[in-house]
């Protein structure tokens, strides 16, 4: 009976659809849960505790006309755990029920399902609908219900006696090892009795206690399956605090030796010593000391001791590094490369971190009588270098440094360019400078211009011939009266050199500049061209459309379209002027912002607005001027012309205000035949108006009348009213939307 009234409402609410557009979508309600049809007496669920062995669930859904389409799918769809449906689950799909308002949806509860907040909505494909959502419902999916096994860092072997020994202060992991998809799983982790935070299948213990694991599956479920684990309990060791000592200097030399001691000497514990990370020594019981020879070819290293007791307390000693005194550093400083210019001398220093060192400067190879420091000034060309012997225990270790070659150059190549950007008979001045020194080593070059940029003596030269008092690393070339060929000549001791060349090609700063009395030609008309420069005495050529126009007139008379310019010869540099761009006259440039005709309500205003001329002219219906601005107001009906000018052409354009009436649609009509009302009349802002739809309905939803441009032809003359004052239903519509809306009452 309940089903019955349920589907009476929705039989109405779907007659009331077809009298009305309120109801313009489906009405998807919230699935509810339901019981299962195939387990007499069964009630409702609750809460979902799907497994293997049950995992079938009902909803209930209802919905609301109109009718989908015949294509159209009900999709049952899950939230994720918190409830969000940002990437639901669909859970069933049902195509059959698209006439039935009132049906049950059957699912199973995916395998990753776990949590307390699901909802689930129910989705229409056609049309696209999504339902409202459910009430927030706890399902779980028991994937695993036996008893977990837990072990140190989950390696299936749990410790004899169920505990683990750990130093102080060190961490312990306990993980699940008998799992499958552990990660799939909510974890509920216990010291004691104590709930802790961990909620993944291992957990990592700083403190002493008894630990066990279940899965959770939540309030209502989790009594569906006993996963408690077994325990395990956490015991933690003192510590020894091992440490490592050495018995002398570490730092030794070829022949000497030096012992490393660790702090606890007991016969009963496990000693392993190390090397740079590498054992070195096999896991011995009292060997707490280990002696490092220098005479071992390897002995440098980072040596410490690992300790093993009883208990499973493992300890790790602090380090020690043992090095080899007879190594030392030795660094010559300067470049690779000196440059040695005559009379100058070049300072050479070694560093180095020996014992004791003596010193012993070489050149070519062979030893300098006297050079015996860690200093000496070169003053000849060749290949340095210092050997330096280490005093004391290793005085048999010597080092030769890197070798520097001192060299003079054979000459030198100066390179001038331009200082920003240039181009010929663009610019109007330019700086020019020195941007680099080059030494030439036979085939080598080396960039010295930091070195010595200071060093030489310039002289700028343009047309070969020495520019007076420019005598800097920079020129200036002012204008172009200074256009030439420029380079640079350089002195320093007997070297001489002269730069490369660069031409200087400068253009004045005059701007040539060409003006039109128009730029749009009409029918005949005639144009003039011409500029305030001075041509007089100089060539210059107009030019259209690129090539040659004129060569003799200062002002030029055009009847063609086209694009003009005027170029003129300065020297070595032609003066562009601007480009003017002659167009024939476009009349559909000229445009007002309304119709031909638009309706006008009487005392109202309506600004018309032109564009696209230069000069405007408004004129009435007896061709009298009532304006000249871009804009004019209309406040009365008729006819209104406007002659828009763009230099000597001009437009004409003609519009029309028509008087709009505002009487009231009327809703009764009396078609007796009397030619009095017989008609439903309609004002001309609804009748005769192409994007303006009329429809009327009968009392019971039929569809009488769907037209555009309605012509105020209704009712027909071989139209019949069977009854006595029959109501029908009408909607003006523009574009769609409705503008109006009412009932007409027919008297017969």
């Amino acid at each position: 009976m309940q089903h019955f009234l349920k589907y009476s409402l929705l039989l109405l609410c779907a007659m009331a659809f077809f009298t009305s557009e309120k109801s313009n979508a489906q009405v998807l309600n919230a699935p509810t849960a339901a019981d299962n049809p195939d387990l007499p007496g069964n009630s409702a669920w609750v809460y979902a505790c799907g497994s293997e062995d049950y995992n079938t669930y009902y909803v209930n859904f209802t919905w609301g006309p109109p009718l989908v389409n015949g294509d159209n799918e009900f999709i049952l769809e899950l939230s994720d755990p918190s409830g969000d449906f940002t990437d639901p689950t669909p859970l069933d799909t049902i195509s059959d029920k698209n006439t039935t308002f009132d049906f049950d949806f059957n699912f199973a509860l995916p395998e990753d399902t776990g949590g307390d907040n699901y909802r689930m909505r129910v989705r229409s494909t056609s049309p696209a609908v999504i339902g409202d959502e459910s009430d927030p419902y706890p399902m779980y999916y028991i994937g695993y219900r036996d008893p977990i096994l837990i072990s140190k860092d989950g390696d299936g072997n749990i410790p004899s006696g169920g505990q683990v020994q750990s130093c102080e202060n060190g961490t312990v992991t306990l993980a699940t090892h008998n799992v499958p998809n552990a990660e799939n799983y909510s974890f509920n982790w216990f010291n004691g009795a104590e709930l802790l935070e961990q909620t993944s299948n291992s957990i990592t213990v700083s403190e002493p206690g008894v630990y066990s694991v279940e899965i959770d599956y939540g309030e209502n479920c989790s009594g569906s399956a006993n996963t408690l684990s077994n325990s395990i309990t956490v015991v933690y060791v003192t510590p020894l605090n091992i440490s490592i000592t050495a018995s002398g200097e570490t730092n030794i030399c070829n022949g000497q030796t030096v012992d490393l001691v660790a702090s606890e000497d007991d016969a009963n514990l496990f000693y392993t010593w190390y090397k740079n990370g590498t054992a070195i020594t096999s896991r011995t019981l009292g060997l707490s000391s280990i002696t490092v020879d220098a005479n071992d070819a390897d002995f440098e290293g980072v040596y410490y001791v690992e300790t093993e007791g009883n208990n499973s307390c493992t300890e790790q000693s602090n380090t020690i590094e043992v090095t080899d005194a007879g190594v030392f550093s030795l660094t010559l400083q300067g470049s690779t490369n000196e440059i040695l210019l005559p009379g100058q001398t070049i300072d050479l220093t070694a560093d180095t971190d020996a014992n004791n060192p003596t010193y012993q400067w070489f050149r070519n190879g062979t030893a300098i009588a006297g050079a015996t420091t860690n200093t000496y000034a070169a003053s000849e060309e060749g290949e340095y270098f210092i050997r330096v012997n280490q005093g004391g225990a290793c005085s048999a270790n010597s080092e030769d440094s890197n070798v520097i070659t001192i060299a003079t150059p054979d000459s030198f190549e100066f390179t001038i360019s331009y200082d920003g950007s240039y181009q010929d008979c663009t610019n109007t001045d330019i700086t020019l400078s020195l941007s680099t020194i080059t030494a030439v080593f036979g085939t080598d070059n080396i960039d010295v211009t930091t070195e010595l940029i200071n060093d030489f003596t310039y002289q700028w030269n343009v047309d070969n011939t020495a520019i007076a008092g420019e005598t800097s690393t920079t020129h200036f070339v002012l204008d172009n009266s200074f256009n030439g060929v420029y380079t640079l000549e350089g002195q320093l001791a007997t070297y001489n050199t002269t730069s490369n060349s660069l031409v200087v090609i400068l253009s004045t700063d005059e701007e040539i500049e060409i003006t039109s009395n128009g730029t749009a030609i009409c029918d005949g008309d005639v144009l003039q061209i011409q500029t305030n420069n001075t041509i007089n005495g100089r060539s210059f050529e107009w030019l259209r459309n690129g090539s040659i126009y004129n060569l003799t007139d200062e002002r030029i008379t055009v009847t063609e379209t086209g694009t003009y310019q005027l170029q003129i010869y300065d020297g070595d540099c032609i003066l562009t002027s601007n480009v003017i761009d002659i167009v024939p006259f476009d009349d559909t440039a000229i445009t007002i912002d309304v119709e031909d005709e638009f309706l006008y309500v009487s005392g109202t205003t309506i600004p018309v607005t032109a564009t696209g001329a230069t000069s405007y002219e408004w004129y009435d219906e007896q061709n009298n001027l009532i304006g000249t601005d871009a804009v004019y107001t209309v406040s009365q009906a008729g006819s209104y012309t406007i002659i828009a000018s763009v230099d000597n052409c001009n437009v004409s354009r003609t519009f029309t205000a028509i008087l709009r009436d505002d009487f009231e649609v009327p809703n009764v009509i009396t078609p007796n035949g009397d030619g009095i009302n017989d008609l439903w009349l309609l004002p001309n802002i609804y009748s005769g108006q192409q994007n303006i739809s009329v429809r009327i309905y009968s009392e019971n939803g039929e569809e009488i009348l769907d037209t555009y441009n309605y012509q105020n032809n209704w009712p027909e003359s071989t139209t019949s009213f069977p009854k006595q004052n029959m109501v029908f239903y009408y909607m003006i519509k523009e574009l769609g939307s409705t503008i109006k809306q009412g009932t007409i009452t027919v008297i017969k």
